[in-house]
């Protein structure tokens, strides 16, 4: 809808982008969430809203909350010039660049959670994560005001919470995934990529493979998730790669299906190559 044929502006008080974001009346605002360290993924989101709004909000924030004590906040990338221009050249309006102490001027007392589902699949191995992402999605719909929001499947679970909370907490706010973007070599692209070496990165397209090789089988006929992720494991372990965890769950509502496939359904998984930990998924 809109062609970006000036400078981005970057804002980066919350009571600034809120008060913008007020004063576009009648016009359509998409809000683009990122962590910075931009890769063509982000850029297809940007890309999208640019097309399919007149505002497009990209927030560029290391959120604090959904780290671990021993997970990589210090060391993610943060690289906000060069970030700024790939968004600007991608189609956006508004780069929200907030330091913590804005987004939280106080220790957060009020968490978003999903009691059913954030403890499953990585959640399991990262104690509240989720309740970090939704709650810092929550207050980025509350401070943007988009009307869309887009996010890429590669974190399939994280997708379907966003998508929960919208729906139970009644945000007006139409969430939009995107599908994968991956690397030639199948991998999908992820801001961490970068801390794997060049033959980690090349071992780890096993997860694809494998993934892959999975849904060729239960094409022919293979209704066992039992069976299904052993091909799966068999795949990324044979390349050095370690599993976390292979589930399979029904898209619907991202229950796991315990023997039989009976519905659309899901692969999650989670392994390391390395210190490195990668997330995919795939429909069936």
């Amino acid at each position: 809808m809109r062609k970006n044929s000036g400078k981005s502006k970057i804002i980066r008080k919350a009571l600034a982008l809120q008060k913008f974001s007020q004063e576009q009346q009648g016009k359509s605002i998409g809000l683009v969430p990122t962590m910075g360290a931009l890769h063509k993924g982000h850029l297809s989101l940007i890309e999208m809203s640019a097309k399919q709004n007149d505002i497009t909000i990209v927030s560029i924030f290391v959120n604090p909350a959904q780290f671990g004590a021993n997970e990589d906040f210090a060391k993610y990338p943060r690289r906000l010039q060069a970030d700024a221009k790939l968004c600007e050249a991608a189609g956006a309006t508004i780069i929200f660049a907030p330091e913590p102490k804005d987004m939280y001027p106080a220790p957060l007392q009020t968490f978003v959670k999903n009691i059913e589902l954030e403890n499953m699949y990585c959640g399991a191995y990262r104690p509240g994560h989720f309740a970090g992402v939704l709650s810092v999605v929550a207050k980025l719909f509350n401070i943007a005001l988009p009307s869309k929001a887009y996010f890429g499947e590669k974190d399939f679970q994280q997708l379907h919470l966003i998508r929960k909370m919208t729906f139970d907490l009644n945000f007006p706010v139409k969430v939009i995934g995107a599908k994968t973007i991956r690397e030639k070599s199948g991998l999908a692209m992820s801001s961490r990529n970068e801390y794997m070496s060049a033959s980690e990165r090349s071992d780890a397209s096993s997860i694809y493979a494998g993934l892959l090789e999975a849904k060729k089988k239960h094409r022919q006929g293979e209704f066992s998730a039992a069976k299904l992720k052993a091909i799966i494991k068999k795949k990324i372990e044979s390349a050095g790669g370690k599993i976390q965890y292979i589930e399979i769950a029904n898209k619907s509502d991202l229950m796991p299906v315990k023997a039989k496939i009976s519905e659309k359904a899901v692969i999650l998984l989670a392994c390391y190559f390395g210190k490195t930990r990668l997330i995919d998924h795939l429909e069936l």
